[in-house]
């Protein structure tokens, strides 16, 4: 005979699903009417140096001990997409983990473009707007060097830095899901390097590739993540942590910006067609720029899961750097899951802390 259930186990279970149920009630309800979203981006800063739309963010250090690590770091952030994914939300922010390690923490972002910044080039960013914010770091914490962080698209904005300004002051370079085969990033890019689409067909009257092509191209990558998501949502929905969570990491996963129109088919070319990173066809300036000028001590991040940018078109990179003192980091993670989450917090953000507090003093 089947053993007889407990029946005060059953009552706990009944009563636990009447509870998740009422919640899940109560927290589909602030969904759907969008009340009481998650604050992103909350870490104190203040913006130390602006041109253009672009401002240097210098995170204040209100962590116990305060500022402890130096040289400074300087985080170089994507141009299609929003920063506050680095400081998501208080208790789960990437910003958040270095300032607590003692770091002092700035950020370059780029703000909204508009008509004004549809003739950006790259060059404009590498050359440009890196050194200056460089600079103005170093002017302010009477250092000499600066260790950097790129992040996905800033990643390859801080590499041709590098590559094109071997005398650049980096301490270190560590580059996060940062593609460098583009014949790896999916329908889209396939599209673009094979040329059955014409950048100047998505560019809207600003000068800029909107940021609803931005999305859907993104969307292109995942097309079953829309109904997953909501299936895994329900599942959770009875969890107040696991819905701000979700609120915060939904709104930036859909919260893109414009393309600067000359950066993105400068990009279309040289980057897709040419695979420029990985055929070593890159041109910066009218320079011809070679990833293995790079020689600061450098580390690669890619995530096993990551659908925007797969781990093939990140696993080269470790390669092509000249860097005698390189590291790879792999992890099982999602493409958000690197700077966010529980494998940022056990593994990414670790990792990332003790490589650079090797290559940096550290004062008690």
């Amino acid at each position: 005979m089947p053993p007889v259930p407990n029946p005060l186990a059953v009552l706990d279970r009944v009563r636990r699903d009447v509870e998740r149920n009422a919640l899940r009630a109560r927290n589909g309800i602030k969904l759907a009417t969008g009340t009481e979203r998650p604050g992103v981006g909350l870490t104190p800063k203040d913006v130390v140096w602006r041109r253009g739309r672009c401002e240097l963010w210098h995170y204040r250090n209100e962590s116990d001990g305060g500022v402890r690590v130096s040289p400074p770091l300087l985080i170089v952030f994507s141009l299609v997409s929003r920063s506050y994914i680095l400081d998501l939300t208080p208790g789960n922010s990437f910003i958040e983990r270095l300032l607590d390690a003692g770091f002092d923490v700035y950020l370059l972002d780029w703000g909204v473009p508009d008509e004004r910044d549809a003739a950006n080039r790259l060059e404009d960013y590498v050359d440009d707007y890196i050194p200056a914010g460089i600079e103005r770091v170093l002017a302010l914490s009477g250092c000499d060097e600066v260790n950097m962080i790129g992040y996905c698209f800033g990643g390859n904005l801080a590499l041709l830095h590098a590559a094109h300004h071997p005398e650049t002051p980096l301490r270190s370079l560590t580059v996060m899901a940062t593609p460098v085969d583009f014949r790896h990033l999916g329908p889209l890019g396939d599209i673009i390097a094979t040329g059955g689409l014409d950048i100047d067909s998505v560019i809207g009257p600003d000068g800029n590739v909107p940021p609803q092509v931005i999305l859907s191209g993104f969307r292109t990558l995942t097309p079953t993540s829309e109904v997953t998501r909501y299936v895994n949502l329900w599942e959770k929905l009875w969890s107040d942590e696991y819905v701000a969570a979700y609120q915060a990491m939904t709104r930036w996963s859909t919260d893109h910006v414009p393309f600067p129109g000359a950066a993105a088919r400068e990009s279309a070319q040289m980057l897709l067609r040419d695979n420029g990173m990985l055929a070593d066809r890159l041109s910066i300036g009218g320079d011809t720029v070679h990833l293995r000028d790079i020689r600061c001590p450098f580390m690669t991040v890619l995530a096993n899961r990551d659908h925007i940018v797969p781990e093939p078109a990140v696993a080269p990179l470790i390669d092509l750097v000249g860097s005698e003192d390189k590291h790879e980091l792999r992890l099982d993670a999602g493409h958000i899951g690197l700077v966010v989450g529980k494998t940022a917090a056990k593994t990414t953000v670790p990792t990332i802390i003790e490589f650079l507090h090797r290559r940096s003093e550290v004062h008690a």
